[in-house]
């Protein structure tokens, strides 16, 4: 199928929430027809070039295999200004690119094939653990901060979205790979990796490196 693209500096992981702030005309244009179609987008990974069109800088390239994503809240505060949230849903890969004249990346895909569905090992549960006690923790702080009252209380979200697979080895590898600090070239290595039991063994030694788990 042929999409729009939206070359960013992060990498968007299938189940991945994003939130983006757009101002630019291509991609204004782009998100209102999404939007209205009903179409999803495709997220790719930065290799060169920046997120925003400037005079004089680096022509944009990016990587070869991105993630769908799908717009589930949309808001336009003011006129030329979009602020949306978009869900990351199926991995592709680039077959052809075309430029075109405003700007935009439009691309040739086909579909990656979804992680199958893992039951986390024993030796690995901990990742599994140390995720549930994170997302507790952070619960419970959204609910102090709406009790308090303040600006934007209600309205604070999670960076992990619902619903939640704790028992599953690619959805908690996938959500450790959004949380923990690593260089954009290696999250994008693990998102591409085909062995969902395979990505969560190397952020297991991720954690333990950072100290995360033990």
């Amino acid at each position: 199928m042929q999409i729009p693209l939206f070359p960013l500096g992060t990498v968007l992981f299938p189940g991945g929430l994003l939130p983006l702030r757009i101002f630019e005309v291509r991609y204004l244009d782009m998100i209102g027809k999404c939007r209205k179609a009903d179409a999803p987008f495709g997220v790719v990974s930065l290799t060169s070039g920046s997120e925003v069109r400037k005079a004089g800088a680096d022509a944009e390239s990016f990587a070869a295999i991105g993630t769908l994503a799908v717009i589930r809240e949309f808001e336009s505060p003011q006129s030329g200004l979009l602020q949306i949230e978009c869900v990351g849903t199926q991995r592709f890969r680039v077959r052809t690119t075309e430029l075109q004249k405003h700007g935009l990346w439009v691309a040739e895909v086909e579909a990656v094939i979804e992680d199958v569905a893992l039951e986390i090992p024993d030796d690995l549960q901990h990742t599994a653990t140390a995720l549930r006690r994170l997302v507790d923790t952070l619960e419970e702080r959204r609910s102090a901060q709406r009790a308090q009252g303040g600006p934007g209380a209600q309205t604070a979200r999670l960076p992990i979205g619902e619903p939640y697979r704790f028992n599953d080895c690619g959805w908690v590898a996938n959500r450790w790979c959004e949380l923990v600090p690593m260089q954009l070239e290696l999250r994008q290595r693990l998102m591409e990796l085909d062995s969902p039991l395979m990505r969560l063994e190397l952020v297991s030694d991720l954690l333990a490196r950072t100290g995360i788990t033990e």
